[in-house]
């Protein structure tokens, strides 16, 4: 009471006390893993949010978030002794343990579901929650089983760390950090401990000759300042050496300084200061002070050559741009008001990650999502009007279409990246002026899924290709009965697909096309079903194209159109004989995927000789029409010169293809055998490639390969 009245002096006295006494009463004798009282759990919490400075409604919160989970209180007990506010946050912090899940995963996304709804709302609930695993994993080793402590670490370092750094709250984060990273990487955690032990030895000393050097010269310029030197957390230390491929020996912020003064114009003196006797590294001074990150994080940050030649990092920021970097949302004093607006830049990722939650199709992949839009490194980009986008490293032309919005996302045609057109993968990044082209007639393709990276974009084409792929396993699933019923001379109507729908209980007629599309539900079924002891045409659709008399077959027979059809959906181009539009091609019906297409003489097909009910003949009708791209083998026996490759390079980029992988088959001294994966419009444009290699004078023979 007393450290909340330190800052609050006008704090509700009686709603602290009488949740004090609540909560030690419903926990009564319940006890933790390290057999202290249970109560002292949430006296804990409450402890570390008076040090965040948190309003009364926080305190209150804390001290009561496990009475709905652990206790027999109800929320309805909880929002009549204290109020409605407290209730939604307590419910926001309490995990969803009575429902049954298929996953320990599940559970997990699942939780994170109600947990994301709620902060939406409040973001103290988020505050809360962070001071319940901080005060959980400072305890963690109180926890018997192994597997156990291994899945609560994981957990904090996937979900909870992101979180504290989302909203600013370095100090929580690195500690969260810190104390998960010996549980979850426990080898790499002692190798970083002797390595660092090595290296004090080498930098005895540096840390205060670096502090007594910059307090001297900030001191000689007139600016008053405040010099700091803390250590960077092992678990930064070794995430910079695993995916950003730093030697421990190449970190120059091991040691990090911080010179702390009193406002933004300052701290561009103090850093001429620095600058004016240690030589700055160019492309390591960033300015977040002019492009602040996106959770409000404000700093200058140079790397100098140092005393002692070593590399070091500065720090230069004011006195409140230092609350808000190790504070968070909380030194915002955002809800001192109980306001809860959060519009602005600060909370875009949150809504982003709504619409993650939105566009998911399973727990996993949601939560897969939320990994990779809380946790990397950002780039920032900008819209020819100026808006600023934040993307991760690595993001693509689609990522940030879909970063605007998911309506120019689905619609993205190609981008221009600084003026100059871009095909849609290419790379973004920092200080990229970016254009969207958009097409009303474009929709998102399988493709992007093999580049983009950002889980917004990931999530938005996954739930777009999940409806349209079942779209086109119904249009599938009609075109094959319309030409089975045809060929049997039945009329195929909603009055006889309606008795197949009863007698397989089935949900609808359109679940009907659906399996049919899929292979799971033969179209021979569905006339058994409908037309019992009725006996098949010899001339039934699914009989190979090989076994056919063509000539023979009736009138509403005939090979099926797979226009409007998206390769990678409801139809999948064989890995096989890489089928392109032009090639004459033979369908086989897959369980579960629906139409496997290979070129008609494929060696593949000799596998299907004993299942002639798979066999589809198939045409692809107009598909010239629809621009897609296949991708087609070619193998050629280059000479072993320089340049050769490189002038079969320029041959298929000047042809218009695209090179989708290189293989290297053989290598010989004067000769060697290669084969190119080819991206093309139909085998018209695959002709024209091939024959503008064989005049090539580096190119010895090329010919389309099937295998």
């Amino acid at each position: 009471m007393e450290r909340v009245k330190e800052y609050d002096p006008d704090i509700d006295e009686n709603m602290l006390n009488r949740a004090y006494v609540f909560s030690m009463k419903v926990h009564g004798k319940q006890v933790r893993a390290s057999g202290d009282a249970y109560f002292s759990h949430p006296l804990e919490v409450a402890g570390i949010l008076t040090n965040m400075k948190m309003d009364c409604d926080t305190i209150v919160t804390a001290l009561l978030h496990d009475t709905i989970e652990d206790t027999i209180a109800t929320h309805e007990q909880i929002e009549e002794l204290f109020g409605a506010d407290v209730a939604k946050m307590v419910d926001g912090v309490t995990k969803m343990s009575e429902l049954t899940y298929s996953s320990e995963s599940a559970k997990q996304a699942d939780n994170f579901r109600k947990f994301l709804l709620a902060m939406s709302h409040d973001i103290r609930i988020l505050l809360v929650k962070l001071a319940d695993r901080l005060h959980n994993m400072r305890t963690l080793q109180h926890i018997k089983k192994p597997q156990k402590r291994l899945r609560i670490a994981r957990e904090t370092l996937d979900i909870y760390a992101p979180l504290a750094e989302r909203i600013g709250m370095q100090e929580i984060k690195e500690e969260l950090e810190a104390l998960a990273f010996p549980y979850v990487y426990p080898e790499a955690y002692e190798s970083i401990t002797k390595r660092m032990k090595q290296i004090h030895a080498s930098t005895d000393g540096i840390k205060d000759l670096v502090i007594s050097e910059l307090e001297r010269l900030l001191e000689e310029a007139g600016i008053e300042a405040e010099v700091l030197g803390r250590e960077k957390r092992f678990y930064s230390i070794w995430r910079k050496m695993t995916y950003r491929h730093v030697s421990l020996a190449d970190q120059a912020d091991i040691i990090a300084f911080r010179i702390i003064v009193d406002d933004a114009e300052t701290c561009y003196r103090a850093l001429g200061v620095v600058h004016s006797i240690w030589q700055a590294i160019p492309d390591l001074i960033k300015d977040y002070i002019s492009m602040p990150k996106p959770n409000g994080y404000q700093s200058i940050h140079t790397t100098v050559i140092g005393p002692r030649k070593k590399r070091i990092e500065i720090q230069i920021r004011s006195s409140a741009m230092d609350a808000i970097a190790e504070k968070g949302v909380a030194a915002h004093w955002l809800y001192k008001q109980h306001s809860s607006d959060q519009e602005g830049e600060q909370y875009k990722w949150l809504k982003d990650l709504l619409e993650i939650m939105e566009h998911a199709d399973g727990p996993d992949e949601f939560l897969e999502h939320t990994k990779l839009a809380m946790y990397q490194n950002q780039v920032f980009c900008f819209t020819p009007k100026g808006q600023l986008v934040n993307l991760p490293q690595g993001a693509t032309v689609v990522d940030f279409a879909y970063a605007v919005h998911t309506d120019v996302g689905d619609t993205c045609v190609g981008g221009k990246v600084n003026g100059n057109p871009v095909p849609l993968r290419s790379r973004l990044g920092n200080g990229d002026q970016v254009e969207i082209l958009r097409s009303k007639a474009q929709q998102p393709s399988p493709n992007w899924l093999g580049f983009v990276i950002t889980g917004k974009a990931k999530a938005a084409i996954r739930r777009f290709i999940s409806h349209k792929k079942k779209d086109e396993y119904q249009m599938l699933g009609k075109t094959l009965l319309e030409r089975a019923f045809q060929i049997e001379e039945r009329e195929l109507n909603n009055k006889a697909l309606e008795i197949c729908v009863k007698n397989l209980q089935l949900q609808s007629i359109q679940e009907v096309y659906e399996l049919v599309g899929k292979g799971e539900l033969p179209d021979r079924k569905v006339l058994e079903t409908i037309y019992p002891g009725i006996k098949l045409n010899g001339e039934h659709s699914l009989l190979p194209a090989k076994m056919v008399d063509q000539s023979s077959k009736r009138s509403g027979g005939g090979s099926i159109p797979i226009k409007g059809l998206t390769p990678g959906l409801a139809v999948h181009m064989s890995d096989c004989c890489h089928p392109i539009m032009g090639d004459r091609i033979i369908g086989i019906v897959t369980t579960g995927k629906g139409i496997i297409v290979h070129t008609i003489d494929c060696e593949s097909l000799d596998v299907y000789s004993d299942t002639p009910e798979a066999w589809l003949d198939l045409s692809w009708s107009s598909l010239e029409d629809e621009n897609f791209i296949f991708v087609s083998r070619v193998e050629l026996l280059l000479q072993h010169l320089p340049g050769a490759l490189a002038a079969v390079l320029t041959v298929i980029a000047q042809e218009k293809g695209n090179i989708s992988n290189i293989k290297f088959i053989e290598r010989a001294p004067e000769l060697f055998r290669i084969a190119l994966d080819i991206e093309v419009r139909d085998v018209k444009h695959l002709t024209s490639i091939i024959a503008a290699l064989r005049v090539s004078e580096s190119v010895s023979s090329v010919e389309r390969a099937f295998r």
